[in-house]
């Protein structure tokens, strides 16, 4: 007996939705921040044993958009409430998660609901319990269950309650694969987790990451990578004095990469000004925000 199917990972931003998905395949496939709002696409993650394959799918943390790309972060979402054999809503002590349309839609959907209260490690066991009541009380075909994605707390139990809900049905992608998405797309990923590490304020959010170039030689990848602004003063920010706040960031991100790929990498880093892309349809379909 095989089974194979789609959780699709929900909640509000910095509920620790990036972590969890990362601690059930054992790898890193999101990027993880204090910042809100770091996972801005839809991720795909596969885990694989010889009887299941289980593709979960990371979503942006659901918000008010405030300009085009939060719209396009937020259509990630409504596609992830469509296709699911199993829905993990996250949540945490102090999030009564109001967000009326999804929890609208997973209250009336026949497809079950694992509701996970996370972080549970910074609040006290009278909490949690009153917490876990709470949920029961209010969504009495949600299935809760208290963890800690960061200290692995109860994901055996997240695992176990997964591979009972999947259907039988043969493996949807090869079994060596890890994600849908291709290997520039995470080497751009890790240079944006730098920039969200390093910079504040407005700075991470007006920031986009293309990966022009990827050439792997016999002993070396060469990469070449663009970092786009929405305004000619962040430009100057991005790039530090003397270049100095660029070169951290390019030293941070060439370590992860390198352990990401395996092999020594040589990351050469630009910026440009790409005006106001994050309200501009063509330029967020050059991004993949489609």
């Amino acid at each position: 007996m095989h089974k194979a199917g789609f959780v699709n990972i929900l909640g509000k931003p910095n509920v620790g939705k990036s972590t969890l998905m990362n601690a059930l395949l054992g790898e890193k496939i999101s990027i993880i921040t204090p910042k809100a709002q770091t996972t801005r696409h839809r991720i795909l993650g596969i885990a694989n044993d010889e009887n299941y394959q289980i593709v979960f799918s990371d979503t942006p943390g659901i918000i008010k958009p405030g300009y085009k790309l939060q719209e396009h972060m937020m259509s990630f979402v409504h596609s992830a409430l469509e296709d699911a054999d199993l829905f993990i809503l996250v949540t945490q002590v102090d999030d009564d998660f109001t967000e009326e349309k999804t929890l609208s839609k997973l209250k009336n959907t026949s497809i079950p609901v694992l509701l996970l209260i996370n972080k549970i490690d910074l609040a006290s066991q009278e909490e949690v319990i009153a917490k876990c009541e709470q949920w029961k009380k209010e969504y009495p075909t949600f299935k809760v269950l208290p963890i800690s994605a960061l200290n692995n707390f109860n994901l055996e139990q997240v695992m176990a309650k997964i591979l009972e809900t999947l259907p039988e049905n043969p493996p949807y992608f090869p079994k060596d694969d890890l994600t849908d998405r291709p290997m520039r797309f995470f080497i751009s990923e890790i240079i944006r987790e730098k920039i969200l590490m390093n910079y504040d304020k407005e700075i991470p959010y007006s920031v986009e990451v293309a990966v022009e170039s990827y050439k792997e030689e016999e002993k070396i990848i060469r990469i070449r990578s663009v970092i786009y602004v929405s305004r000619d003063s962040q430009k100057g920010i991005i790039i530090g004095h003397k270049g100095s706040a660029l070169k951290r960031v390019g030293t941070q991100a060439r370590k992860d990469i390198e352990e990401f790929v395996g092999k020594q990498v040589f990351l050469d880093m630009h910026v440009k000004v790409s005006k106001n892309w994050r309200d501009n349809d063509m330029q967020l379909g050059r991004f993949g925000y489609r």
